[in-house]
């Protein structure tokens, strides 16, 4: 177990180990959480990061398949 102090402006220090742990970097977000009286902290992904793989497609597209696509969605087709 590790301990930090809060300062005056409720600021903590994460412990260098666990910032490696969850590879967390300066600029970083957290997210913290509570249950059971305890509270959790996680990194907070990125939203794009987070839903990668998500979804899977039901076939692959061409070049072609997407240009085609982008002409209808403009409406020069």
């Amino acid at each position: 177990m590790q301990q930090s102090s809060v300062t005056i402006k409720g600021q903590v220090t994460i412990p260098a180990s666990i910032r490696r742990k969850l590879g967390l970097r300066r600029g970083d977000k957290v997210i913290f959480m509570e249950e059971d009286n305890k509270i959790y902290l996680q990194p907070m992904q990125d939203k794009v990061e987070a839903a990668f793989g998500l979804i899977t497609p039901y076939k692959s597209a061409t070049l072609e398949d997407m240009d085609e696509a982008v002409k209808k969605r403009a409406g020069r087709c």
